[in-house]
């Protein structure tokens, strides 16, 4: 079938078509009752079906003969490491581990938070956990000890794993202090820490509930154990607007059965394969695609411990498409437009051999028209932007390049992917059916399987969140509209999340930390445009009278804070005083309008403003300060 065939039956006739789809795995109890509700009244998929994911990705492989076949490529230009690992060796370090964890008490019902770098032992820790039925949360190692903690305290694991440090452009960051730090301000203590000891003599195993990760190899080995369908595989966090993260949680079954349909539909991938995600395991690419996914179809995945710049070029990516002869690349907008900045001639990319290289696939921001352009004339590849979320756990809308026929186009997001029956919504919850009018992108019910079923201890968020505004639909959190060909564009977020590199964190956090600075009196955090990361959050802050501190110490007070409370993920790096801030008669203060001054774009004065000089003083403001793209 084609793709709009295959998208309409997927709409109109959803049971029988995930019912085909979940055919494609080994159940350990094919399910029967495919579509039907929780408790709670939400829809749930293959509710009574019995499968391990560890077994999908791992055991499946090696009965099948393919135990040989390399399973993960580990890539580390920053200690100048290549290790390839195949399917046996990756089953048998993870049956090992999975039996150090549950002689430390961890199974079924359990949540084991992992904070580690880009390295193998943090994916043999995943599958470990999924082999066993513990929970898994994956915190990314950059997140500073204030975020661990908060997560730590809310999913309350029995166990931490991590390592003796990360490598950020060429420094050790001490992820065993970091870990150290967040449970001094953590209500919730875990029974133990696990570390992975990186080098001899870094740091030392002094605590009683210091685990060295190691040890944990050498309890025996487990098998798997089929779970429910339903079985709460992992819990992702993601910023909220209340600044309090929000825990996804995502079943078994579902996700397995989506991941499965999209490495073929959607990729367009055979297994056997090389799969390069340049993400990480602390964002939900790197759960679907570093490494559920791509091991569950039967596929050779990249783990690259690295940046697509200074480690050690901007030709890293390249040199890998050649070494590895990978056949689909998956990064974001963030990473092509370092590379370009770097390479603008793409005299790198001439270096090396990409012939292997099938697609170049962008997600986790929005991606401009100069960019994507520069991308596919460089590499001569099809390149496919597609648009998706935590909460979905796989694409939402873009190009289906397992269909023939299939052209994608700069500027667009794409068509919505099977078994997404997406709508643009007014106000009022109409569908607007006018091309080119902007409105709320909601998805309508049931959601597709894999998607997140709730979240974590927090069931009144889940349904506020959500379902609420507009009942029966998902709603997506982005604005957007769809054009005469049915392509949609996404416009940007409604609420207070911005998206820095791929990277969704909340203004409204970044806005109560500032606000909680002594010297200022009131404050706005907006995120504007930036040509390298998509989006990057500045402040514009009020001093208190009487306050003797300058703007510039000011600044230099509050980039540590956000440093020290949220992590350089953040890439927050101004803060301008001004006099007054713009606000309506109510006192709302109008951050759209800033957001619009700082990015060059046209706005309307809002009928409301209560002083329309402090727009004004905005302009003056971000322009003496060069903030924004208007003012660079």
């Amino acid at each position: 079938m084609e793709y709009s065939e295959y998208y309409r039956d997927s709409i109109t006739n959803k049971e029988q078509f995930w019912k085909a789809q979940a055919a494609n795995l080994q159940w350990g109890k094919m399910p029967e009752n495919i579509l039907s509700k929780n408790k709670q009244g939400h829809f749930q998929w293959f509710a009574d079906g019995m499968l391990n994911m560890s077994h999908l990705c791992l055991d499946a492989h090696v009965e099948k003969g393919n135990g040989m076949q390399v399973a993960l490529i580990y890539e580390s230009p920053v200690t100048h490491k290549t290790q390839h690992i195949t399917y046996k060796q990756l089953l048998d370090s993870v049956s090992q581990f999975a039996a150090g964890m549950r002689n430390l008490g961890v199974g079924e019902g359990s949540n084991v938070i992992i904070y580690m770098p880009m390295i193998p032992q943090a994916i043999i820790a995943m599958l470990a956990c999924a082999r066993i039925g513990a929970t898994h949360s994956v915190v990314f190692g950059g997140f500073a000890p204030h975020e661990l903690a908060m997560r730590i305290d809310d999913a309350k694991p029995k166990l931490i794993i991590s390592a003796s440090y990360g490598i950020e452009f060429g420094k050790k960051i001490t992820y065993k202090l970091l870990v150290e730090d967040a449970l001094k301000e953590a209500k919730h203590k875990p029974d133990y820490q696990v570390y992975y000891r990186r080098e001899k003599h870094f740091d030392s195993l002094g605590g009683q509930r210091d685990m060295d990760f190691e040890a944990l190899l050498k309890c025996g080995a487990v098998g798997y154990r089929h779970l429910p369908s339903t079985h709460p595989l992992y819990i992702l966090y993601t910023s909220g607007t209340t600044g309090t993260p929000k825990g996804i949680v995502r079943d078994t079954g579902g996700y397995a059965t989506a991941l499965r349909f999209t490495m073929e539909h959607f990729y367009g991938v055979k297994p056997g394969e090389v799969f390069f995600a340049a993400s990480d395991i602390g964002w939900v690419v790197g759960h679907s695609y570093i490494v559920y996914g791509p091991l569950l179809y039967g596929c050779t995945t990249v783990l690259f411990e690295g940046k697509p710049v200074r480690t050690p070029d901007a030709g890293i990516f390249w040199r890998m498409v050649e070494q590895h002869k990978i056949n689909h690349l998956f990064t974001a907008p963030t990473a092509i437009r370092a590379i370009k900045k770097e390479d603008p001639e793409g005299a790198l990319i001439k270096e090396y051999d990409i012939s292997s290289l099938k697609y170049l696939f962008l997600a986790g921001e929005r991606c401009d028209t100069a960019t994507y352009n520069w991308a596919s004339e460089q590499l001569q590849k099809p390149v496919i932007d597609h648009w998706w979320q935590t909460e979905s756990g796989w694409p939402m809308l873009g190009t289906m390049m397992g269909f023939e026929g299939q052209s994608p186009r700069a500027g667009a997001a794409g068509k919505p992917v099977c078994g997404y029956d997406i709508h643009i919504l007014d106000e009022d919850g109409v569908v607007i059916d006018t091309p080119q009018t902007e409105g709320y992108i909601a998805v309508k019910l049931p959601l597709p399987p894999g998607c997140l079923t709730s979240l974590w201890n927090n069931e009144a968020r889940f349904k506020k969140g959500y379902f609420e505004k507009f009942p029966g639909y998902y709603l997506t959190g982005d604005s957007g509209f769809k054009d005469e060909e049915g392509q949609y564009h996404i416009m940007g977020r409604i609420d207070d999340v911005i998206n820095v590199s791929g990277h969704r964190l909340s203004t409204g956090e970044m806005e109560e930390l500032v606000s909680s600075c002594p010297d200022v009196a009131e404050c706005a955090v907006v995120g504007i445009a930036d040509e390298l990361r998509g989006q990057r959050p500045i402040a514009l802050f009020v001093l208190k009278d009487g306050v003797t501190a300058t703007e510039e110490e000011t600044e230099a007070a509050l980039i540590q804070l956000i440093r020290e409370k949220i992590g350089p993920v953040a890439y927050f790096r101004n803060a301008a005083a001004i006099k007054r801030l713009p606000k309506t008669r109510s006192g709302k203060i109008l951050r759209k309008a800033i957001c619009q001054i700082a990015d060059g774009k046209q706005f309307n004065m809002p009928s409301t403003i209560e002083d329309p000089d402090t727009l004004k003083e905005v302009v003056d403001t971000l322009s003496r300060r060069k903030l924004g793209m208007a003012f660079e």
